[in-house]
Order: structure tokens, then sequence, then C-alpha cells
């Protein structure tokens, strides 16, 4: 067993995502048991990104559905191709057609717009992923449609009947705990929470994913970000901050932080303006000074 986490972990880090064991874990028995994950945690952590590395590492298709307030199943599942619907229909009309053999052909499958749940549970050429980003965005009448289609992987299209999946897809489904998903979708997922990384982790992480960085500028902007975490904000820097300014300072020739780059470049991190107001001249300062303490050993 340890083995087999081992491997996935190993594999996660060869697609760029470094994971603990926890998370390899989680990965392993979602692939394993074929059943739905569930990842919740902060924003910017890598929960999507999870999604996104599985496609890789299974070599299939990623289809992602981002969830928003007020999607609805159509937008979701299907839509009819109207207009090729009625330029058939134009078509036909002058040959005097019966417009019962009319509507079946125009009610097929040519004529169906497959959305990103359709389209995971109609691919043939293997299991997907299927990834359903900030579910806990979508309302109670969607998740309730989406519990039912994780449980039998089948959906019914009135004018076609019903349609069972080709493949089971791998299923990743996110949350940033906007609102709280109910107990009947928890039940049928494993669950996955992810933390703000250590520093060492988050060493690693940088020194992975910005091309050209120094040990010691990842050193000095993961200890900043961490002290900055530690401060109440209205929104938290996640990795993604994290490397979204790594980079931003390597593309600046930095190889360490001092206060003029950090003041300019600030906006990489905070993404919030009463965040930026808040943190004055002076505690910059200081959390420069704190950053370019005693650096981490290498990783």
């Amino acid at each position: 067993m340890k083995d087999a986490i081992r491997a996935v972990q190993e594999a996660l880090e060869r697609h760029d995502y470094i994971a603990e064991p926890a998370i390899a874990t989680a990965v392993y028995l979602a692939r394993e048991l074929r059943k739905p994950l569930l990842v919740e945690g902060d924003a910017g952590v890598g929960k999507t990104e999870i999604g996104k590395v599985l496609a890789r590492m299974l070599d299939t298709e990623l289809i992602r559905l981002q969830c928003y307030q007020g999607l609805d199943v159509n937008t979701a599942l299907y839509e009819w191709n109207y207009q090729r619907q009625i330029l058939h229909l134009r078509i036909v009309e002058r040959d005097g057609r019966d417009p019962a053999e009319v509507e079946a052909a125009i009610f097929g499958r040519d004529y169906l717009l497959e959305r990103p749940l359709l389209r995971a549970i109609t691919r043939r050429e293997g299991p997907p992923v299927l990834l359903v980003d900030e579910v806990d965005r979508a309302d109670d009448g969607f998740e309730a449609f989406l519990l039912e289609l994780l449980s039998d992987f089948q959906v019914t299209i009135p004018e076609l009947g019903p349609i069972r999946a080709a493949h089971i897809p791998y299923v990743v489904l996110t949350s940033n705990r906007s609102r709280e998903i109910g107990d009947a979708l928890r039940r049928r997922c494993l669950y996955l929470y992810i933390e703000h990384p250590s520093l060492e982790k988050e060493v690693h992480i940088i020194k992975r994913r910005v091309p050209g960085v120094s040990q010691r500028l990842a050193d000095q902007v993961a200890r900043f970000v961490q002290a900055l975490r530690a401060r109440r904000l209205s929104k938290v820097p996640g990795v993604a901050e994290t490397l979204d300014w790594g980079q931003a300072l390597v593309r600046l020739h930095r190889d360490h932080l001092d206060l003029e780059a950090v003041q300019a470049t600030l906006g990489c991190l905070l993404k919030d303006r009463d965040d930026l107001s808040a943190l004055a001249a002076t505690e910059t300062a200081a959390l420069v000074a704190a950053a370019q303490g005693t650096e981490t050993a290498a990783l």
C-alpha cells in the first residue's frame, strides 16, 4: 500500500504537483475506487490543479464544468442545436414529409450539443476526468441534480430516453466553502481538505514551478507569504499568488527581496484594496526584514 501511495506521490510531482501523503492517498483511492473526490480548502491552495494533474497522469481528456450562481441543467448537460433544427425544417417543409418523421429526425443525436456533464458520460475513447469546479457556487437544485447523475452516471433526455455512461469518469469536485455542501453529496464522495502549504513545501513548489528562481529568492518569498497569511486579510494569498509573485520578481531580475521591489509588486499577492491599504510601509518593511532572516536548508 505504501509503495502505491509513494508511486502516486512521485507521479504527481513529475507533473509539477507537490503533494504530501494525504493528498496522494486521496487521489489513489479516488482512482482505484472510482468514487468522486470532493476537495475543499481556501482559494489558491491547489484544489483545481488536482483534477488537471490527474488527467495528465491518466493521459485522458479533462472535462471541466465551472459552476456559478444560476447554473442550470441545460448549460451543464445538453442543449438542442436550434439553428440546425430550424434550417433542417425549412429544407424539408417543401418536400411534404410526414411531420412525425421530421420531428424524429431533428431530435436525434446529430442535433444535440453536449455540455460538460453529458460529454463526460458519452466519451467512448475511455474514461475522462470530470472536474466540477467550485460546486459551492451552484444552488441547491443543481446540487440535487448532480447527486443523481453521480449516483448512476445516467441521464434521461426526454426526446432520446436514458443515456448511460460509456465509461464511468473520474470525478473531482472542488469547493471554497462559500456555502455548505449537502450531506447527501458528501456521503457519495471521498473527502480531502487542503491547507495552505508549510514553509518547506512552499519553497519546494516555488523552486519547481518558477523557472530561474534562486534558492535565496524562493526562501524569502515563501517566508514573506507565510508571514502575510498570519495577518487578518480579506483575501489570503494562496499558492497561485505566491507563484505569480515569484515569476514577477524573476522577470524584474531580483534574486532576493528588497523593500522597493516588494512595494511595487504587492498587487501580485494582495487582490483587495483594503488589504493593500491596511499594510503600512513600516509593516511591509518588517515583513521584508523577517523574510531576509536565516534561510531554510536547500530541499
